[in-house]
């Protein structure tokens, strides 16, 4: 018999924490579930979880001090957030926190379930992508260490962002819209009908770590009206 998928729901409000977890029991998922964020942190940190539904609004530990110390200890833990709001500077806060994504409350639960089997469905089938990407004669990156360097600048990366990178290198001959980098990168169906600023936090995530001035990219440019760009020179 095959394991099932163990998520992780850290979720102070009781109705909605109670909801959740019958919803993704019921499609088949091993839940545990957690109402403050010092107990949500110690599972979180424990590892054994294949994804982790985190909200921002915690007692004890918020959702972004989590969401940092599990990027300390697992760059490739799957994390959601869940915000209260999707103003920018919740979503800002938490994908630069590496989330793989947010879902703003008050959610469809269908989209919520879907976003979830998508990071899920990615996280497991990793990528084929380089195993060293170089970008001029600065950057450096070592996609299977989830590191790199820009001139004399060390960065961590998460897997997403790795992933991102990587696509967008297997593509370098034209530009990547939001859409197909949903697909194909996040693993979201096509055509769905989804709204979401992931890509370009991610994207602007990543010019702070490559490009030797963020405010200009050289390397990681945006086509407009097509989507982004890696230059390879």
């Amino acid at each position: 018999m095959s394991r099932k998928i163990r998520l992780l729901i850290v979720e102070d409000e009781k109705a909605i924490r109670g909801g959740l977890v019958d919803l993704f029991v019921f499609h088949g998922y091993a839940v545990d579930a957690a109402d403050d964020g010092r107990e949500g942190l110690r599972l979180a940190l424990s590892g054994r979880y294949d994804l982790i539904l985190l909200d921002v609004m915690l007692p004890g530990v918020n959702g972004f001090d989590i969401c940092a110390r599990i990027r300390e200890q697992d760059r490739e833990q799957p994390v959601i957030m869940l915000t209260a709001k999707s103003g920018d500077e919740d979503v800002i806060q938490g994908l630069s926190l590496g989330a793989d994504d947010y879902v703003a409350k008050p959610f469809s639960v269908t989209q919520l379930v879907l976003r979830v089997q998508a990071v899920l469905r990615r996280s497991r089938i990793g990528t084929q992508g380089e195993s060293r990407i170089r970008l001029g004669d600065a950057v450096e990156l070592d996609c299977l260490n989830l590191s790199g360097r820009c001139g004399d600048s060390e960065h961590a990366f998460t897997r997403r962002e790795m992933e991102l990178l990587q696509y967008l290198h297997a593509n370098a001959e034209r530009p990547v819209s939001r859409d197909e980098l949903l697909t194909r990168v996040w693993g979201y169906a096509k055509n769905l009908d989804l709204e979401t600023r992931t890509v370009d936090i991610h994207i602007a995530r990543l010019r702070r770590k490559i490009e030797p001035d963020a405010a200009h990219p050289r390397y990681l440019v945006t086509v407009r009206g097509a989507g982004y760009r890696l230059l390879v020179e």
